[in-house]
């Protein structure tokens, strides 16, 4: 089975369960790692997530997976946290970003850069407006190649 329907299979699996008892489902992602096939849900919550969060997903998630074995591979299945860093998926998760630092990337360069670091400053489903230092750059959504927090020092 292809790693897109592995994940759609995946999300419609958890995401019942996530809505109940208050998760948000941020990325799952099937790879190969060296000769190892890895399944990772990627989840978080107002507040941030624990390992007590991670281990009740992972359970019941498991057991789904037990029950209609979409994966015919040998898999690690991880529940995790996307991290200080996490991925901005979906145009809700760069309205939620608004206001924080991000780095996003670019299919085609914009002002000559197809990389950007900095404030978002605004985001209307269209474009953000990112403020790297005393610079504006307002970049097209339809033109952001990945997107996440980032955390500057």
């Amino acid at each position: 089975m292809s790693t897109p329907k592995i994940k759609s299979i995946v999300e419609e699996m958890v995401q019942p369960y996530l809505n109940e008892h208050g998760f948000e489902l941020v990325d799952v992602e099937y790879v190969k790692e060296g000769s190892n096939y890895f399944l990772r849900v990627f989840v978080d919550k107002e507040g941030g997530i624990d390992l007590d969060d991670c281990s009740m997903i992972s359970e019941y998630l498991s057991q789904r997976l037990d029950e209609n074995d979409p994966v015919s591979d040998a898999y690690f299945l991880e529940v995790s946290s996307p991290g200080a860093e996490r991925p901005l998926k979906k145009a809700e998760d760069v309205a939620k970003a608004v206001g924080k630092n991000v780095f996003v990337t670019t299919y085609e360069p914009i002002q000559g850069l197809k990389e950007f670091e900095g404030e978002l400053q605004s985001f209307d489903n269209d474009t953000l407006v990112i403020a790297a230092g005393k610079k504006k750059v307002e970049v097209p959504y339809d033109k952001v190649a990945s997107a996440r927090l980032a955390i500057i020092f």
